[in-house]
């Protein structure tokens, strides 16, 4: 079942086009990540089907209807930086927030404990670490337990801990059933926690589908061993490696997509008088197929 189908999306603003035609749908359950450069039309795009913008043409459907009040009552959106009094706890941050949406008043205890600030509730805003801040907006979309969370650049401006800390958290909500979709530049977070994606550019949607499917290029296998002179002279007697090239004291091996086989490759070395201290499978990075698709 798809939570969002989209549909031939477009948005413009004056003689600017921010959305030409864009359609996909998102699978129930999915976290799907919408990529794309600075002006590629993601927050646009989020602003549409969080009714906070119009589109200028086509629509989109939520749960297999047209949108409605009831439908976006099922929807936690983190749009912009989270906007909380400094001077209040987070609890009393999230009292007031219930009261706005409507929602979620006795689910106060529950979200701080998803968001891991429980022990911090009381401590005030302006002390929180930005992390903790963007955990804090994060609890307040999930107040009223709503089935899709929409996220716009979620772990911004965060230091590794703090991306990290997010990163968890997207994947604990998914195991919990939600569906989440969020925009990020962040490409190496999207491939980490991203089910589907769609990589926009210019407003027009190039690419959208299951992120392993997209990734889905060709085979890298990894190698390494003591003496490196000698693995790259016994790689180039491998007939059904496409290519190969050096990565630091490494050495990578292209095979067309499910040709590669790691028994034979380590028993072809190992004959040859090669000891493998390394073997691996690689998928071809997000961020290197992005700039395919983008350049």
């Amino acid at each position: 079942m798809a939570i969002l189908e989209v549909t031939n999306l477009h948005k413009t603003y004056g003689k600017v086009q921010a959305l030409k035609g864009v359609s996909f749908n998102v699978p129930k359950g999915s976290v799907f990540g919408i990529l794309g450069p600075n002006g590629s039309g993601k927050t646009t795009l989020l602003g549409i089907i969080s009714d906070i913008l119009i589109a200028t043409q086509g629509n989109y459907q939520l749960f297999g209807e047209e949108p409605s009040a009831k439908h976006r009552s099922q929807i936690g959106t983190f749009l912009e930086t989270p906007n909380f009094y400094h001077y209040l706890s987070a609890e009393k941050n999230l009292e007031i927030a219930a009261a706005i949406k409507k929602r979620g008043a006795n689910d106060i205890e529950r979200v701080l404990q998803i968001v891991n600030l429980t022990q911090r509730k009381k401590s005030k805003f302006s002390t929180y670490s930005l992390g903790m801040k963007q955990r804090l907006a994060i609890a307040s979309c999930l107040l009223g337990n709503p089935d899709v969370l929409i996220f716009d650049e979620p772990t911004n401006g965060l230091d590794p801990v703090g991306i990290a800390e997010i990163r968890e958290l997207i994947k604990k909500l998914r195991s919990e059933g939600k569906t989440i979709i969020m925009a990020s530049h962040m490409l190496d977070e999207v491939e980490k926690v991203c089910t589907h994606v769609a990589i926009l550019k210019k407003g027009e949607l190039v690419v959208t589908g299951n992120v392993n499917e997209i990734l889905a290029h060709e085979d890298i296998v990894e190698i390494g061993a003591e003496n490196l002179p000698l693995l790259r002279q016994v790689a180039t007697q491998l007939k059904s490696c496409n290519s190969s090239k050096e990565n630091g004291n490494l050495l990578q091996l292209f095979y067309n997509i499910g040709t590669a086989n790691l028994t034979q490759l380590n028993q072809h070395f190992y004959n040859q008088g090669v000891v493998l201290n390394h073997l691996t499978v690689k998928k071809k990075s997000l961020e290197s197929k992005f700039f395919e698709l983008t350049n």
